[in-house]
């Protein structure tokens, strides 16, 4: 159990939502996840954190592929659903998922990534799967994304941070000229 104040410190972290998506043996399950990142700028290589309780966690060891659907501020209703247990809804929305060459994604997503596992790393309660993207499908770019934190709940983007027409970068680099 985690203790409160780390909790409550740690929930104010916000992230992106994703959807993970594996198929295989004509099986298909997804979960909602914003557990998942880039971790390299040379190489298109992600990294998710999976539950092993989690229905979709065999599927990805079997079939060493998943799918990523990164949801669209306006896609809270798809978030929602995929962060139970199909189990509990029954499966009974087909039409939040699509399959493309086998993998199951949800329909107008921001975009679709297609993901290789090259390596697992098991973890106390989770375990880490390292991806390579192999393929894309953009969808909504333009959208803002769906962002989650644990204490704050859901959150769309809002606007930039930066003051509009200053480069805090440029700033800095003209001080190194100085």
């Amino acid at each position: 159990m985690i203790d409160r104040n780390i909790k409550r410190s740690l929930g104010q972290m916000m992230s992106g939502v994703q959807v993970v998506g594996a198929a295989h043996d004509g099986v298909a399950r997804l979960y909602t996840s914003h557990w998942v990142t880039q971790v390299s700028f040379e190489e298109p290589v992600l990294m998710a954190s999976v539950s092993p309780k989690h229905d979709t966690h065999p599927l990805m060891v079997a079939s060493g592929v998943f799918g990523v659907s990164i949801l669209a501020a306006d896609q809270i209703t798809e978030g929602q659903y995929f962060s139970y247990p199909g189990r509990k809804f029954r499966h009974v929305a087909p039409e939040y998922v699509e399959i493309i060459d086998g993998v199951p994604y949800v329909p107008n997503s921001i975009a679709h990534l297609r993901c290789e596992v090259f390596d697992r790393i098991p973890m106390r309660d989770h375990e880490l799967f390292f991806a390579e993207v192999t393929a894309t499908r953009e969808g909504r770019l333009g959208e803002p994304p769906l962002l989650y934190s644990s204490r704050l709940g859901w959150r769309r983007t809002g606007e930039g941070a930066r003051e509009k027409g200053r480069s805090i970068r440029d700033e800095l680099l003209a001080r190194l000229e100085d």
